[in-house]
């Protein structure tokens, strides 16, 4: 694995260590010891398979990775003293008496072979960085934008392939193949097409089941650009649809709509997926809608928030959408048997209504 920048420019990375360095002291903590690699990434600018950051309550912070990307990482990590050890972890925990851990990421191995160490006292911490990482700078939002107009672009340009007799492994090899002549680094995550009755399952796999005339096909991509992520569903239909899918897909429509609408800062997660729920339920198919709504994207395909029909733990201030927060709206209808349409888009929340990023039609495409 190479190492390389995250794409954000000079002296953004500082700013996201002062903030993760402002919440320390609320939990008693002297310093946070950072071993997630992508939490690494969105604080160092360094992307490693072996590196650990820790940050100090005064936002300080101390770099450790191995000889394989100690270079890399002092031309590229300003204002970041770099310490070259293989036992990144061990090296940092150290350099404080108390220090939170990531305790979703941190072996239990690890956590005891640390917590051994004379005068140290480890801190269980769970998803810190990743509240951090939830509100997005302009930098991090542009490359989303990127991501995602290259994927709207690769499926317009991938959209004549759609006929009778294309198989479905041919279409996600196109889409994937198209995103990365326009400047992907490479997809956002694997590709689904579900044509016809495949259409049923919401993480169908391609196979080599070939289109056919009156099949609904539904299309779920991204690109992946400067480490960021785009995610977009459409589904078109193939030949004249009958009534039950015109009928099926401007249900959904109407429901992804409703779940655009409700996304804004300050509302609640499970709040925004109610809106658009509530008119898939309304019309008698709530049991097949059988996931959340949608969520968070970033350094990850899937990040904060989540927006599904669970209310949030007390006190969680993850369960409310911020400014600056980019997130997926994707309802779907998926029938047994008969096939399914999902729609999705990822816009971010705005005071002044959300940004839409993925701007493909979300009209019924008949090819």
């Amino acid at each position: 694995m190479t190492s390389t920048h995250s794409g954000a420019p000079s002296g953004t990375h500082a700013g996201r260590r002062e903030r993760l360095a402002a919440l320390l002291p609320a939990h008693e903590a002297d310093a946070i010891l950072v071993t997630r690699a992508v939490n690494v990434r969105y604080l160092t600018g360094l992307v490693s398979s072996n590196a650990a950051v820790l940050v100090t309550a005064d936002g300080t912070a101390v770099l450790a990775t191995d000889s394989r990307y100690a270079e890399a990482a002092r031309a590229l990590c300003e204002g970041i003293e770099v310490v070259e050890q293989r036992d990144v972890a061990g090296v940092l925990v150290a350099r404080a008496p108390r220090v939170a851990v990531e305790a979703h990421h941190m072996p239990v191995a690890d956590y005891f072979r640390l917590g051994e160490r004379p005068g140290t006292d480890l801190i269980r911490l769970t998803g810190l960085v990743e509240s951090v990482r939830r509100i997005k700078d302009e930098a991090e939002i542009e490359l989303i934008r990127t991501a995602c107009d290259l994927t709207d672009r690769a499926f317009a340009d991938v959209l004549p392939m759609l006929r009778p007799g294309t198989t479905e492994r041919e279409i996600a090899r196109a889409l994937e193949a198209r995103m990365a002549e326009l400047g992907a680094d490479k997809p956002a995550f694997a590709t689904i097409v579900a044509s016809g009755p495949n259409g049923s399952v919401p993480h169908h796999m391609p196979t080599d089941r070939p289109l056919e005339r009156g099949d609904l096909v539904t299309m779920d991509f991204g690109a992946l650009y400067g480490g960021y992520h785009a995610d977009m569903t459409r589904t078109v239909a193939i030949g004249e649809p009958d009534a039950w899918q015109r009928e099926l897909y401007e249900l959904v429509r109407a429901a992804q709509r409703a779940g655009r609408r409700a996304v804004r800062p300050g509302a609640a997660a499970h709040e925004v997926d109610a809106a658009a729920r509530d008119v898939i339920v309304a019309a008698g198919y709530g049991e097949r809608f059988s996931h959340g709504l949608g969520h968070g994207v970033g350094l990850e395909i899937h990040e904060e928030p989540f927006l599904s029909p669970a209310k949030p733990e007390p006190g969680r201030e993850h369960g409310r959408l911020d400014d600056r927060v980019p997130v997926t709206v994707e309802p779907g209808v998926y029938l047994p048997g008969k096939g399914g349409v999902r729609i999705e888009d990822t816009l971010v929340t705005r005071q002044d209504g959300p940004e839409l990023l993925t701007r493909t039609t979300k009209e019924l495409l008949v090819l």
